[in-house]
């Protein structure tokens, strides 16, 4: 040591030597491989993972996003060594279809898993699991504390541990480890408190000094909603820095990519639920550990706060994790990985596409895609008829929803503010890089009709080619689709096809549609009457001359859900009185899930007419009791009670 102390050239070398030891030594290195780092031959052991979840907020609750936003310290500290994600997008607006999507790394609506909470899972197709799996078979100690929240059958396992407490400290040494986390923090329940709250329960952050969105009329109340969740998200940050004080205190906070985001956006009035950039828009930051900075190209090593501006979906999550740890992912994936060696930050930023979609939450039904390249965004309402206003009672539990509707009904706000209550154009374009609200409609300029047909185009294809499974209601791929849904898709890709060009025959000209719609609702396959009926419902009284065939399906139409669609058109656009009929329909009908349907016919024209219905509570909609012993099971037959006991209570109100 002496000699090498005196040796001026030998002294660097020794240093780099020690240098690598140190580092072998702490990261659990072991010969022949590459540190991309030092250049030294050694093998890195895999990676940890944690996804720290935060529940239901968009990224313009973050100051990191928006000056106006709140402090977090904590996510802020994540920032600082890592990546903040300018444009990370769910690719649904809601907890268990988002969660459904981070789990697969595939399109829900390809596997007919996009309606929340569904009446039942389904069955995973043959070559696709969940992150999770994958990473427990390649010897990873997964745990999740502890909301799963899938529309899918769980596979046997897939999670080392998925309880409340659970975390990584259970594995086995030098075991490397996947974690999530999620907190009910910042979850819609925690804004359903009393009107009275505003004078009762004074916010740290004030209500005069917050940013309301255009949509939302500038009341004490929206104020002070908006108030109160920055306050709930600097409680979040609190507890989300115990997490990373404890990685670092354990010593693999350098090994682990810790993910922080929200499950999807929200959550104050028209944006959970809804796919607007302020449903899908979510925070994601991304620390990336010292010792395995070599996995990412050299500008995407978060060696300081880096932003990016490239379109990343939660499609992409799994397949990240996968690349990550040398794993390959499924065919079935629709994804690709956002974090690698050979992707720089420049093609990154080059990505620029992104798709979602909206069907059920909760008991309300509704039929939503939507496609965005660059700042342009499209969006196809399949079911205009629909205003994004119809009850829900989960979300009218917030007060402030309730003056929103309030008002809108004493006549008080705007044309933007009332949008929410009316029903909605077939397709609209918006420039979402400066009108993050879309509040204004591009599709009807002249200079934007290249783009809206090119966007339209696009998202037409794409439902083809998954294909997207929601042309077919809940209840009929409940039954035909569960076991094998990726062999019933193939099987159904003619079909759909003809069912999304119906469909597509509301965004014509009634005068060139009207040969089409007759065909259509003449034709022997039930399918493409129910979108042809659908279609008509656009068109409205446009569409009167069709009364006859309406008629027609109302009377002897063998699907009873077609029978009550013809009585909606016919209620809305002939003056018909719908309740008797509508109600007969229903009485007549055995299925559950197609009840529901029904049941959304009702609450329209409930809300469009000021009809009210009497709907006999049936057993099988009734709360489980103590004789179903599986949690799974319960949690199910208490949500579909749910649905069914605000449905039938809300069409009883005056």
């Amino acid at each position: 040591m002496k000699h090498l102390l005196k040796n001026n050239k030998a002294l660097p070398l020794l240093i780099a030597g020690f240098t690598t030891c140190l580092l072998v030594s702490a990261s659990g290195y072991t010969k022949n491989s590459v540190n991309a780092e030092s250049n030294t031959q050694v093998e890195q052991k895999k990676p940890n993972f944690v996804w720290l979840v935060s529940e239901d907020n968009s990224k313009d609750y973050l100051k990191l996003y928006n000056p106006k936003g709140a402090e977090m310290p904590n996510i802020e500290s994540l920032a600082e060594h890592g990546l903040v994600f300018n444009n990370a997008l769910s690719n649904a607006a809601v907890c268990s279809t988002a969660r459904t999507t981070l789990a697969l790394g595939a399109y829900p609506a390809k596997l007919a898993m996009e309606y929340h909470r569904p009446y039942q899972n389904i069955n995973l197709p043959e070559g696709l699991s969940t992150i999770s799996d994958y990473l427990t078979k390649a010897g990873y100690f997964t745990t999740n504390n502890y909301k799963e929240d899938y529309n899918f059958v769980e596979p046997e396992k897939h999670w080392s541990a998925s309880v409340k407490g659970a975390d990584w400290r259970n594995r086995k040494p030098n075991q490397p480890f996947f974690h999530m986390q999620s907190w009910k923090t910042t979850h819609e329940h925690k804004l359903h408190f009393p009107a009275s709250d505003v004078k009762e329960h004074p916010t740290k952050h004030d209500p005069k000094n917050v940013a309301l969105a255009p949509i939302h009329p500038d009341t004490e109340l929206f104020r002070y909603t908006h108030a109160r969740y920055l306050d709930l998200h600097q409680q979040m940050d609190e507890e989300i820095g115990v997490i990373i004080k404890q990685l670092e205190d354990e010593g693999v906070l350098e090994d682990t990519f810790v993910f922080y985001f929200g499950d999807h956006g929200g959550v104050l009035p028209g944006s959970k639920g809804f796919i607007y950039e302020r449903g899908l828009n979510v925070p994601l930051v991304v620390r990336v550990p010292k010792n395995f900075r070599y996995l990412l190209h050299e500008d995407l090593q978060g060696k300081s706060e880096t932003r990016v501006d490239g379109l990343v979906n939660f499609i992409d999550f799994a397949p990240t994790l996968l690349k990550l740890a040398g794993l390959q992912g499924s065919e079935l994936q629709d994804g690709q990985p956002f974090l690698s060696k050979d992707l720089s930050l420049p093609e990154l930023n080059k990505r620029d596409t992104h798709f979602a979609f909206a069907d059920r939450f909760d008991e309300k039904y509704d039929m939503v895609r939507s496609y965005r390249k660059g700042k342009y965004k499209y969006i196809r309402h399949y079911l205009p008829f629909n205003p994004d206003g119809l009850f829900a009672s989960y979300r009218y539990k917030q007060a402030a929803y309730k003056e929103w509707k309030d008002l809108y009904e004493a006549g008080k706000l705007n044309d933007v503010q009332s949008q929410f209550f009316q029903t909605k154009a077939v397709e609209s374009l918006y420039n979402v890089e400066d009108d993050f609200y879309e509040t204004k409609d591009l599709a009807q300029l002249p200079e934007f009709k290249n783009t809206l047909v090119e966007m339209r185009h696009t998202l037409q294809n794409q439902l083809q080619s998954m294909p997207d499974l929601g042309f077919y209601p809940e209840y009929h791929l409940a039954t035909e689709a569960k076991e094998d849904v990726i062999g019933f898709g193939e099987q159904s890709k003619d079909e759909i096809k003809t069912l999304i060009a119906t469909a597509d025959l509301s965004l014509m000209p009634y005068s060139k549609a009207e040969e089409g719609l007759k065909k259509a609702l003449n034709s022997t396959n039930e399918w493409q009457r129910y979108w042809a009926l659908n279609s008509t419902l656009t068109f409205a009284e446009q569409a009167k001359a069709l009364l006859p065939l309406i008629e027609k399906i109302k009377q002897t139409d063998s699907n009873m859900l077609n029978r009550a669609r013809a009585i909606q058109y016919l209620a809305l656009n002939a003056g018909k009185p719908p309740v008797a009929d509508l109600q007969n329909v229903i009485a007549k009908t055995s299925d559950t899930a197609q009840i529901l349907t029904m049941l959304n016919i009702a609450t329209q024209l409930h809300d469009a007419l000021g009809v009210t219905f009497d709907i006999p509570f049936r057993k099988e909609w009734k709360k489980p009791g103590k004789n179903v012993k599986d949690p799974a099971e319960n949690w199910r037959q208490r949500t579909i009670f749910s649905w069914f006991d605000a449905r039938v209570s809300y069409l009883k109100t005056k």
